[in-house]
C-alpha cells in the first residue's frame, strides 16, 4: 500500500535517544526529530544542558524532549540510561549515536598535533569515545531494540572517515601552519562506518536498520582564514551550518528509508566529490 510522503516523514509514538546531546550538532537533531514527532531522550554529560534544551524546544515540537545523563564510554552508564527508557516508556525506536570528541591545540600545540610526537594518551581518548562509546550505545541499547524485532540506528561519522585531512586548510595566511589535524578522529571515524556496516549484516534478519551519517565540517567560530580555506576547497563554496543535516537525520529515523541499512549518508557540500 501506498503511503503518504508527509506520513512516512512522521516520527509520532516513536522514542528516540540521541547522545551528545548538548552539543552543536546534538541540539540540532533533538530538535529534528522532536518536530517530527518523537519522544526525544537527549543524553549527555550535562544534564542541565539537557533538560534546558526540552524547555526550548517543547512550545515548537510536536514531540517532546526529556534530558538525561550518560557517559558512553562507562558500560554501567550506558545501561542505567537503557533501564531509565524502558521503565518510562517500555521500548526504544531510534538511537542517534552523536556523541564525540575531537582533539584541541593552542597556538603552543604543533608540535604535539604532528604525529610523529602525538600523545598516546589522547589517541586513547578519542578512540575511547568515538569509537567505543559508539560500540558500547550499540552493544547495549541495540541489543534490546534487535530483541524486540525493530529499530534505526543513526551512527554519526565524518567525511574524514572517508577521504583523509587536507593538512593544508589549517594553515594560516603567512603560510605557517596552526596544526596538524590528527590520525585518531578520522580513525575513529572511519571505523564507526565499518562497525555501522557489520551491524547492519548481523541485524538484518531483526528488522534493526544501521545507517551512519557522515557530516562535512560545521561552521562554529572558527578562526576566519580556516573558514576561508575550506570554504575554497568545498564546490558549494561554505561550511555545513550546524542544521544542515536535520532533514538526513529525520528520514534515516523513520520510514522514509525503511528499506535502507547498512548504508553512509555524506553531506559535505561536495567535499569528498573530488
Amino acid at each position: 500500500m501506498a503511503t503518504e510522503p508527509t506520513d512516512i516523514f512522521s516520527l509520532n509514538g516513536r522514542v528516540a535517544i540521541v547522545t551528545g546531546a548538548a552539543g552543536l550538532l546534538g541540539t540540532q537533531h533533538c530538535r529534528a526529530l522532536a518536530q517530527a514527532g518523537a519522544t526525544v531522550i537527549a543524553a549527555d554529560l550535562d544534564r542541565e544542558k539537557c533538560e534546558a534544551l526540552g524547555a526550548d524546544l517543547c512550545p515548537e515540537s510536536s514531540g517532546s524532549i526529556l534530558g538525561c545523563a550518560v557517559d558512553i564510554a562507562d558500560p554501567a552508564s550506558v545501561d542505567a540510561l537503557k533501564n531509565t527508557i524502558l521503565h518510562r516508556y517500555d521500548r526504544v525506536d531510534i538511537l542517534v549515536n552523536n556523541a564525540a570528541v575531537d582533539d584541541v591545540f593552542d597556538n603552543t600545540g604543533l608540535n604535539a598535533s604532528m604525529f610523529e610526537n602525538y600523545p598516546l594518551a589522547k589517541w586513547q581518548r578519542l578512540i575511547d569515545i568515538n569509537l567505543t562509546g559508539t560500540f558500547l550505545c550499540c552493544q547495549i541499547i541495540g541489543s534490546e531494540m534487535a530483541r524486540r524485532g525493530a529499530g534505526s540506528i543513526i551512527n554519526v561519522a565524518s567525511t574524514y572517515g572517508l577521504v583523509a585531512p587536507d593538512q593544508s586548510i589549517y594553515r594560516k595566511p603567512d603560510g605557517t601552519q596552526s596544526f596538524y589535524k590528527s590520525a585518531a578522529y578520522p580513525v575513529s571515524k572511519a571505523a564507526v562506518i565499518a562497525l555501522t556496516r557489520y551491524l547492519a549484516a548481523y541485524w538484518g534478519a531483526t528488522s534493526v536498520r544501521v545507517n551512519s551519517l557522515s557530516p562535512g565540517g560545521v561552521e562554529n567560530g572558527q578562526a576566519q582564514f580556516f573558514v576561508e580555506n575550506y570554504s575554497a576547497r568545498t564546490p558549494l563554496g561554505r561550511m555545513a551550518r550546524p542544521d544542515d543535516f536535520r532533514g538526513a537525520i529525520v528520514f534515516l529515523a523513520g520510514d522514509a528509508s525503511r528499506y535502507m541499512t547498512g548504508a553512509n549518508v555524506v553531506i559535505d557540500g561536495g567535499w569528498t566529490a573530488w
